[in-house]
């Protein structure tokens, strides 16, 4: 491996990686250091130093080497913005958020090898610049829109699964649904099943002990002639979860194509696929455990779905 090497002297010892990069006598400035952070072109101890490394306190004998033109690094790592078709909320050296479309899968189905999804784009550029693969750690349906996970590494992949194991993230949809919950806000609570032939979730009794516990709080944010606008927080992950849940209150969502059986049904409302948008995100970094909070604007064709409401209204 190619580059500049400087070995930490008893003097710079306990100085952060980032101050020692910027000395005149190296990089010459804290941005450049950052920079070459950033892109992975920085190595401590023959290993790669990323940004989550910047504050990290050098000791005497610490080997760091500036490997400047290191292929697939001439482009930043952290991104906000369509990136090679990818709407990038954040990107840092162990995940990245994403603002998933509709119409495209989170991870490739066994049964659907060849679809588009996001797990494929994004390996697609890191093959490009020459990077690894990416790990997902949760999911949402391939018609929800909204913020999605990956990481980097299978540790940190790991490490936010056991998150959303234990329930931790906090996760916030938005919905629009037929008729007006009542009462405007509340908790709902079920234990579903799912039908590995139907591949949809069914409402069983608390006995069955295939049965998983779903909960979701609920709020209802507008109302208009025949359908509602809620607010729906994630308790539990269910698959489907909250599609179903509305749907066995007689409030099934606009667009939806599943779970429709049963009454209830009022008059078709035109919307090209289930609406629901996973609208705000909240996470621990899988490194320094500090709190990140993303949210996701709503997609084009929900925002003109509710301008269709109003105007009804």
């Amino acid at each position: 491996m190619a580059g500049t090497e400087w070995r930490v002297e008893e003097a710079s010892s306990g100085i952060r990686l980032d101050k020692f990069l910027a000395d005149t006598t190296r990089l010459r400035s804290r941005g450049r250091a950052l920079a070459a952070l950033e892109r992975g072109k920085i190595y401590l101890n023959d290993n790669e130093a990323g940004l989550a490394d910047a504050g990290r306190r050098l000791v005497t004998g610490d080997v760091v080497r500036a490997w400047l033109d290191r292929p697939g690094s001439s482009r930043p790592l952290t991104r906000t913005g369509v990136v090679d078709g990818v709407d990038i909320v954040h990107e840092d050296e162990e995940l990245i958020v994403v603002n998933k479309p509709a119409g495209i899968l989170t991870v490739p189905l066994e049964r659907r090898p060849d679809a588009l999804s996001v797990l494929g784009q994004i390996e697609d550029r890191f093959r490009s610049h020459g990077r690894k693969r990416v790990f997902p750690v949760h999911r949402i349906d391939q018609n929800t829109s909204g913020l999605v996970v990956f990481a980097k590494h299978t540790s940190s992949q790991r490490i936010l699964k056991e998150q959303f194991k234990r329930r931790e993230p906090k996760r916030v949809y938005w919905a629009v649904v037929y008729g007006r919950p009542d009462p405007g806000e509340g908790t709902w609570r079920d234990v579903l099943v799912w039908d590995e032939k139907a591949l949809i979730q069914k409402e069983t009794h608390p006995r069955d002990p295939r049965g998983q516990e779903a909960v979701s709080r609920y709020a209802t944010l507008e109302t208009f002639t025949e359908a509602s606008l809620i607010e729906v927080t994630l308790q539990t992950g269910r698959r489907n979860q909250i599609r179903i849940q509305a749907r066995l209150r007689g409030h099934t969502l606009v667009g939806e194509d599943r779970y429709i059986y049963g009454p209830g049904s009022l008059r078709p409302i035109e919307f090209g696929r289930q609406a629901l948008h996973a609208r705000r995100l909240s996470i621990r970094h899988p490194t320094d455990g500090r709190s990140l909070e993303f949210e996701a604007p709503l997609p084009t064709d929900f925002l003109e779905l509710l301008t269709r409401l109003r105007r009804q209204r």
